[in-house]
């Protein structure tokens, strides 16, 4: 897969700053900035918003996040953040008194706190997989499935430092066992492949603001077409297209809900200041396609962890990562203050699990990777 040539000039971003911390938040594209002024124009003289335009810039948006999974534009619903959507799965699954529900050990809170909550209305149990000594995940998480296992709720790598779970193997093994698989894809989709024809997962969710680069408040929900008569969080006139169609003449409740997946969009899914925003941001992440972003990143991180080696950090097992996350690490705990310190040199990052999590994207130039290995030399002794 070639990689991709400079891509700074599509960002806002000083050539004194160094942004390695795209696992948090991206930054806006400046296609992005200028449709949200455009969108904020029409919110101040609203005679000039379109509706049908609004509409249609909509299933544009499904279509482009279906695109980047191997999907359809029906399956993907619009949502405000990843933690809704995997309620909206909560809600839709069925878990017995003493089933279990498998999660991974430092997964993120949004993909735990609701299962726990699952597990103590219905009696169930979350088990947690162990973090693995050798980074192996997807044997970790296999072992742990087994015929008491009613979900398993997995993202396809650890958000603190990369390690890939192997989510084809580990749908193949609950489908073997009638197992739902949720899977929280917020630090994946846009950065690196994903096919859902052979993932297979119940319901799959992606916060828009990370990889995809669209602005907060948006979240995407990919639903089976298993799944795709359940019950939504909201009713609005969003999601039921004959009492929306009714509400210049005779109003009609009419119960029939959107077709698809559209069934579980939030209520006020035509926003006009984020909707053209995402817009133009997926456009972008579609047309950089995850496949080069990874082959992109991929010498780029190379460099870092083979640098940060050398420095005595310690990285994840060679193979067991991805190209847009890594973390470092050293025997002693991080210094106080060292996100500061390396922010005052220019350098941004997070600190995730007590170790530094580094995650560039296609922004990042010769002199951002010089100013970065140049700081780690001096902010964890």
């Amino acid at each position: 897969m070639p990689m991709l040539t400079d891509q700074r000039p599509l960002f806002d971003i000083p050539s004194d700053v160094a942004w390695f911390n795209c696992a948090s938040r991206t930054p806006l594209l400046k296609a992005s900035a200028v449709a949200g002024q455009a969108g904020i124009a029409t919110r101040a003289q609203p005679w000039t918003m379109d509706s049908t335009a609004l509409h249609d810039q909509a299933e544009h948006i499904r279509a482009l996040v279906a695109g980047l999974i191997g999907a359809r534009a029906d399956d993907i619903a619009i949502q405000p953040s990843a933690s809704y959507g995997l309620a909206t799965a909560a809600a839709n699954l069925a878990v017995a008194r003493g089933q279990t529900i498998v999660v991974l050990e430092d997964q993120f809170p949004s993909n735990v706190f609701v299962w726990m909550q699952k597990a103590k209305a219905t009696g169930a149990r979350v088990v947690t997989v162990p973090r693995p000594e050798d980074a192996d995940w997807t044997a970790a998480v296999l072992d742990h499935l087994d015929g008491d296992t009613a979900i398993a709720a997995l993202p396809p790598c650890h958000w603190i430092d990369g390690t890939v779970i192997d989510l084809e193997a580990v749908g193949a093994r609950c489908r073997d066992l009638g197992t739902a698989l949720v899977v929280d894809a917020t630090q994946w989709i846009g950065a690196a492949p994903f096919d859902i024809a052979r993932v297979r997962p119940d319901f799959l969710v992606v916060a828009a603001y990370k990889w995809l680069f669209c602005p907060h408040g948006m979240s995407f929900l990919y639903a089976a077409a298993a799944h795709q008569q359940g019950a939504p969080l909201e009713h609005h006139d969003y999601n039921h297209p004959a009492t929306g169609a009714s509400i210049e003449g005779a109003l009609v409740y009419d119960p029939d809900m959107s077709l698809g997946a559209r069934r579980y969009d939030v209520g006020q899914t035509y926003n006009p200041v984020m909707l053209p925003m995402a817009e133009a941001a997926l456009a972008q992440v579609a047309g950089w396609t995850p496949e080069a972003v990874q082959s992109t990143l991929t010498p780029i991180t190379d460099t870092i962890i083979a640098a940060a080696r050398d420095m005595g950090y310690s990285t994840s097992p060679l193979g067991r990562g991805v190209a847009h996350i890594t973390s470092l690490g050293k025997d002693s705990p991080p210094p106080g203050g060292m996100i500061a310190a390396l922010a005052d040199r220019g350098v941004h990052a997070s600190l995730r699990g007590g170790r530094l999590r580094l995650a560039p994207h296609v922004h990042i130039t010769e002199e951002d990777l010089e100013r970065l290995i140049a700081a780690l030399r001096d902010v964890w002794p």
